[in-house]
């Protein structure tokens, strides 16, 4: 059982998608989260932080196929367990015994990852004649992304913690910038590291990106940082977040340090402004891309362009739906107990980068700002 999330949560979870499975006639769903396969729809219901199968059968019956049944005993919220050797580390060996196990009839619907490649499909479709196996890119796939976009009480609680102490963190990393004790970027991203496990955090939720003057141009500065000076004459960027519980926060600072352009100055004004444009527009029942519409023909009146989204969801991933791409074909709702990131940015490769970027709750009074992330004037 685990012991970060109350009684009775991953149950709820799963409550939604066997009642999904019923609407559409599916006995019986494997996710995987394996290397190179992974689907942290694993630990979003069952608490298995990683390396298992899971089961959902429509007599509403989970079984977990773990690699370390240790650890599963211990995290995971399941009603039965296989321990992954006891199949040869085989899913396919693994999806026949969990079908015995859970009381699947032959000729059922069975529905495999939508990752799966063709050729282990037909190995699927081969081994397992006697199921009628489903692989495609709606179904149950479509479906979870859908829940887990809208985080219920147990996620927003927790979304709340670790908003705390990203905020913590960032007063922190200011304080030691402005003192000097925190030079280069690599002192920044180290120092983060650090005080996030000592704070009780699993760590970074990604690589921290600490980006001084020399590096601010891009968008992910690569490598995400170096041995370079930060927060020197300019701007430097700093996009990190922290992992607790599963869950990852998401906040960008932008460190603006004298003597600045005017150019340098415009950038900050517009990306203040466009962040301020896009808290009014995203609100419950607004399509997800109205903000990015917005915000693009805000900065396309200045002559500016941001080349990348104006946000995205968070949750147990760094990136997850919505997107608040203005691109067509993003039909995303937002909707109440979505948490998405705001983060205008500007990027010039003679006078570096500026974005700002902070983690939003969407709430019946609008959006409800969770981190104080600013642009630090040094």
């Amino acid at each position: 059982m685990s012991m970060l999330s109350p009684p009775g949560v991953y149950q709820k979870r799963q409550e939604k998608i066997y009642e999904w499975m019923f609407q559409e006639g599916i006995s019986l769903i494997m996710i995987e989260d394996f290397e190179g396969r992974r689907n942290q729809a694993v630990r979003w219901l069952s608490g298995q932080p990683g390396d298992a199968l899971l089961f959902l059968s429509m007599n509403k019956c989970s079984l977990l196929v773990p690699w370390d049944i240790n650890k599963a005993v211990r995290c995971a919220d399941v009603d039965t367990y296989i321990p992954y050797e006891e199949v040869d580390r085989n899913p396919i060996k693994a999806l026949r015994s969990a079908a015995k196990e859970l009381g699947v009839p032959n000729g059922s619907r069975v529905e495999i990852p939508a990752t799966t490649s063709y050729p282990h499909f037909l190995r699927y479709v081969e081994e397992l004649s006697d199921f009628d196996i489903i692989c495609h890119e709606g179904g149950v796939w479509a479906e979870l992304e859908k829940s887990r976009a809208i985080k219920d009480e147990a996620e927003i609680k927790i979304y709340r913690k670790v908003s705390a102490m990203t905020d913590e963190i960032i007063n922190l990393v200011e304080k030691n910038v402005r003192s000097g004790k925190l030079k280069t970027e690599a002192d920044v991203a180290l120092f983060i590291e650090h005080k996030s496990r000592s704070m009780g955090c699993e760590g970074t939720g990604f690589p921290t990106i600490a980006a001084g003057p020399e590096r601010s141009f891009g968008i992910h500065a690569f490598p995400s940082y170096t041995g370079e000076r930060f927060g020197g004459s300019g701007l430097s960027i700093l996009d990190f977040g922290l992992k607790y519980a599963g869950y990852t926060s998401d906040v960008t600072l932008t460190f603006a340090a004298e003597p600045l352009s005017k150019d340098q100055e415009k950038m900050i004004s517009l990306v203040e402004k466009a962040y301020k444009l896009a808290l009014a527009e995203v609100k419950n029942g607004e399509p997800a891309r109205n903000a990015g519409i917005a915000v693009d023909a805000f900065l396309g009146r200045h002559k500016k362009t941001m080349p990348h989204a104006l946000g995205h969801g968070i949750g147990l991933e760094a990136h997850e739906a919505p997107s608040l791409r203005s691109r067509a074909g993003n039909d995303w709702i937002l909707e109440l107990g979505m948490i998405i990131t705001i983060e205008p940015g500007i990027y010039d490769p003679v006078h570096g980068g500026c974005r700002l970027e902070n983690d939003v709750l969407i709430t019946e009074n609008g959006a409800e700002v969770l981190t104080n992330s600013r642009i630090v004037r040094l």
